[in-house]
């Protein structure tokens, strides 16, 4: 049986796939879907939340240079919300992550806001029922792109109220907090099946080529998603791919808050 790899069908990762080589087998699902099969082996390699790769320490290993995670703003983990912040009683969650969720509520309540929460498919349109709604990836965009009336000048300074509307950025929250990059996701597997040495080589190669072609990576997924181009651009342009050692001290932080360990096993390089 050939190896799968598991990828979210997210615009944010696809500058790690788009270039892939080697006829891998590819199974797609949101991240929840997919933490699921890789612990059950059905997927061999897969990008999974940082949220449930900290929870199966244990049982997964990881690829040590590969990260899904940003310094600061990430425009696609985002709670949307109508009135003060202070006030949210009413909050739809993303059924899609465990990792969002659970960010947002530790944000939420070290600044002692404690509001009911719900699982919730929908984007926008949830805000006539709900006080906020926690949106992630592509649909996250999708909603920056509808509330975005056109693309500043600067797009480093996205705005970040749309009339009653206002976009709270939780990798900036994050940021605010620890002065540390925010990883969403990492490469795992369970440890006793790792990846070919092949597979690992043929996804670096395919990085490079999607950092160093981004804006063709940016055009497709513009199209894609419906969104201007240049949006899609400066989206991702803004994540850090490697899992450098300020992202690995990121996610050791993340770790504490949650109250568990930080003790990775790592492919050998």
């Amino acid at each position: 049986m050939s190896y799968v790899l598991g990828v979210p069908p997210y615009a944010n990762v696809a500058p790690l796939y788009r270039f892939l080589e080697g006829g891998w087998s590819l199974r797609q699902g949101v991240p929840a879907e997919l933490n699921r099969l890789v612990l059950s082996g059905e997927v061999g390699l897969s990008l999974v939340s940082s949220y449930f790769y900290l929870e199966h320490q244990e049982e997964l290993g990881l690829l040590p240079d590969f990260s899904v995670a940003v310094l600061g703003r990430v425009y696609s983990v985002n709670l949307f919300h109508k009135g003060n912040l202070a006030d949210l009683q009413r909050v739809a969650l993303t059924t899609e992550s465990a990792t969002s969720v659970a960010l947002l509520q530790l944000l939420l309540r070290e600044k002692g806001i404690a509001p009911s929460y719900q699982r919730a498919e929908g984007a926008l349109e949830l805000l006539e029922t709900y006080d906020g709604v926690l949106l992630i990836g592509d649909r996250a965009i999708q909603a920056y792109a509808q509330l975005l009336p056109s693309l500043p000048e600067t797009p480093h300074a996205l705005p970040t109220r749309f009339g009653e509307v206002e976009v709270v950025d939780l990798s900036m929250l994050w940021f605010a907090r620890t002065r540390l990059p925010f990883v969403f996701a990492v490469w795992a597997y369970r440890k006793e099946n790792p990846p070919p040495l092949g597979l690992v080589q043929a996804l670096r190669r395919a990085r490079r080529q999607g950092l160093a072609r981004l804006g063709e990576v940016a055009e497709g997924e513009a199209r894609r998603l419906g969104v201007h181009p240049a949006l899609m651009e400066h989206y991702l342009w803004n994540f850090r791919y490697h899992l450098e050692e300020p992202d690995r001290l990121g996610l050791a932080a993340f770790a504490e808050t949650l109250g568990l360990p930080f003790a990775p096993r790592y492919y050998p390089q």
